[in-house]
């Protein structure tokens, strides 16, 4: 359950910096993830509500590695924002002939604005 909450968050960060699926598939590309790494820290119940924080690792020449981290999200009073699972995620860049591309400069320029959380 949690890889599709990472996924599902890893598409909307990066809608934030302008690379809908739409806009990958106009442009030929795609993104590919080869290696997924998950921790899982807590128990998540039916009817908890996740927040999923998305950023940037780096870059290597083809590829890019996303961390995430999922905390239980506080309703009304509660104070509890507990992390329930990290990923560290590895996916490579593809380009219209369905072979690794270099990772093009307006994704690294615009894939900046994903911070780190704050401790």
């Amino acid at each position: 359950m949690h890889l599709n909450y990472f996924e599902q968050a890893r598409f909307e960060a990066m809608a934030g910096c302008g690379f809908t699926y739409d806009e990958l598939a106009q442009r030929g590309w795609a993104i590919h993830v080869v290696r997924i790494e998950v921790d899982y820290l807590s128990e998540v119940l039916l009817g908890d509500r996740l927040r999923i924080r998305t950023w940037t690792e780096g870059f290597r020449r083809t590829s890019l590695v996303f961390l995430q981290e999922a905390r239980r999200d506080p309703r009304g009073g509660e104070s509890d924002s507990t992390p329930v699972a990290r990923a560290r995620v590895v996916a490579v860049w593809i380009g219209g002939d369905g072979r690794p591309i270099r990772v093009p400069k307006e994704v690294r320029e615009g894939f900046e604005d994903l911070e780190a959380p704050k401790p």
